[in-house]
């Protein structure tokens, strides 16, 4: 597995760590929410860079071509899905 890959699987293990960090107390403790903003921020520059790595030395894969675009829709899907809750309009 390349590097491209590893980063791919690595955003998608950070899921559920940033749904519970969102979620825990209720999503009133500050710190928390403040890890959960850490775990996005580096979810989105693995995903900046797993595609420019792959670009960059050729490592573009099928499992990334189909692992990748999913990733991205589990966590953006989750994180609109809890931000909606949290706005009370879901």
């Amino acid at each position: 597995m390349n590097l491209p890959n590893k980063l791919t699987v690595l955003r998608v293990c950070m899921i559920p760590f940033f749904v519970v960090m969102l979620l825990l107390n209720g999503g009133e403790n500050q710190t928390y929410r403040y890890i959960a903003a850490a775990i996005f921020i580096v979810a989105s520059l693995t995903d900046m860079l797993d595609g420019k790595i792959a670009r960059k030395y050729n490592l573009v894969t099928n499992f990334g071509k189909f692992m990748d675009p999913l990733a991205d829709i589990f966590f953006f899907t989750k994180v609109l899905k809890i931000s909606l809750k949290g706005l009370s309009i879901i």
